[in-house]
């Protein structure tokens, strides 16, 4: 008779696998902890933007893994998942190799959905990982490369022009990023920056629209048309072809035909396969296929198995699929099986929705907190910045990535010295305490010459 395995796997590494990890070896968890994921970095997704605008570096929103689990205890398994058995406790590897589990963590979340949109999966370029993110930079400069050296104006439009389909917050902070970002570009290469053209094709009729970002649409709207090309924004527009050099959408009942060389996808994802193909019935999944869990997060027919992040719906309370929910929902889930290790009873999920963040371009963001504070531009974006950096996953990972940002982003703009502390102050204050005050305290105190910390 086989002896039984007390160890708990985590397969997928992003928010809510890599915190529900890091939380168990900060707990001292009393089992042995495998974390599974196909990819060598973590993807700090709300900073995909200024990792390809070049705003942040790698090691700031792709960090590898190694280096976030070094002296953790948890074991970083680099392989795909084939398949999960629940029944037989078991994990298999595309390698071949395959683990047994004790209790099991699904959070596997989503994948770039398409919506069998005819041409998307082949022409669009979505950006949900770090390699669509290099993909798309080297996709653009080569289209600014062309346009540059074209004496036909058609083509030159043609290649000059940008749409993205999807008007939710992927989009509107791709949208931004680009109208600010893409004229730089182009002048470098001897271009004139007014002839880009950025359009943000939406199927609603309004931006944002049933987005946790929703509250921020009248400050987004405005904001995208400061941008350093005002963006075009085509409401009611719902895309139903896409080639390689043209993108068709129905629009008041007429099809219109928009050229262009860069499609860039944002409009939605679907449950991942891994997900999809579990033996669990239609009655415990939501309308997305996504897994009911209980509230401590564990599955209803399944109970040693959690879920969570975008592949799970907590029963009668469900949150949007976020970064700030999915790393919160990883710090309870570790502290339930930690319970459930010791014989202890198991507690509610309680995950607090602290405000919402949107970049809106180049050092420009809005901030909503509890939808009683709100703010725009370079200070929004500072807040905003500072919001995510303390969440990075590890502390010496945070203190390296806000030191960069700090040094960068404040301390290097040249900015009147009273302004900046304003501005920063104000933004410690939004923020909280934690890395990026202390630093910020101190780099401030240096800039303002006071011997008194108690007036920061």
């Amino acid at each position: 008779m086989n002896s039984p395995v007390y160890q708990t796997v985590i397969v997928g590494g992003g928010f809510t696998g890599l915190f529900t990890a890091l939380n168990l070896a900060h707990e001292n968890y009393p089992r042995s902890v495998i974390l599974i994921d196909q990819n060598e970095r973590f993807c700090f997704k709300p900073l995909l933007y200024e990792y390809f605008s070049g705003e942040m570096d790698a090691f700031q929103v792709v960090p590898r893994f190694s280096e976030l689990l070094k002296g953790s205890g948890v074991i970083f398994v680099q392989d795909a998942v084939q398949s999960i058995d629940l029944h037989q406790q078991q994990v298999k590897l595309a390698s071949g190799n395959s683990y047994n589990y004790s209790n099991l963590v699904l959070a596997l979340g989503s994948v770039t959905g398409y919506h069998h949109l005819e041409g998307a999966k082949e022409y669009a370029l979505p950006f949900w990982t770090q390699e669509d993110a290099i993909a798309i930079d080297r996709h653009l400069r080569d289209c600014l490369q062309q346009a540059v050296q074209t004496q036909d104006p058609e083509q030159r439009r043609q290649l000059l022009t940008v749409v993205i389909v999807g008007g939710g917050a992927s989009g509107v902070e791709m949208a931004g990023t680009l109208a600010d970002l893409l004229p730089h570009w182009y002048t470098a290469l001897g271009g004139k920056s007014d002839e880009i053209r950025v359009v943000l094709l939406n199927h609603g009729k309004e931006i944002l629209n049933g987005d946790v970002n929703a509250p921020l649409r009248l400050i987004a709207e405005k904001e995208l048309q400061k941008r350093t090309i005002p963006i075009e924004i085509i409401t009611g527009a719902e895309a139903t072809t896409i080639h390689p050099n043209a993108i068709e959408y129905k629009r008041n009942e007429q099809i219109e035909t928009l050229p262009t060389r860069t499609t860039i996808w944002t409009a939605g994802t679907s449950i991942n396969p891994l997900i999809k193909g579990l033996p669990i019935s239609p009655e415990h999944r939501d309308h997305s296929d996504r897994l009911l869990v209980t509230p401590t997060m564990q599955l209803l027919d399944f109970p040693e198995v959690f879920a969570g992040g975008d592949c799970a719906a907590v029963q009668q309370n469900l949150q949007p699929p976020t970064a700030q929910v999915a790393y919160q929902q990883g710090a309870n889930i570790a502290r339930n099986l930690k319970a459930l290790a010791l014989g202890q009873d198991l507690k509610p999920v309680k995950v607090n929705i602290r405000g919402t963040l949107l970049k809106l371009g180049l050092n420009d963001a809005a901030a909503n907190f509890l939808d009683v504070f709100e703010v725009a531009g370079e200070t929004g974006h500072l807040i905003r910045q500072a919001a995510y950096l303390t969440l990075l996953p590890t502390p010496i990972h945070d203190f390296k990535a806000a030191s960069e940002w700090l040094d960068e982003e404040i301390f290097h703009q040249h900015l009147d010295p009273k302004d900046v502390g304003k501005k920063v102050v104000q933004a410690v204050e939004v923020v909280g305490a934690g890395v990026v005050g202390v630093l910020v305290a101190r780099k401030l105190l240096k800039m303002l010459g006071s011997e008194d910390k108690k007036e920061l």
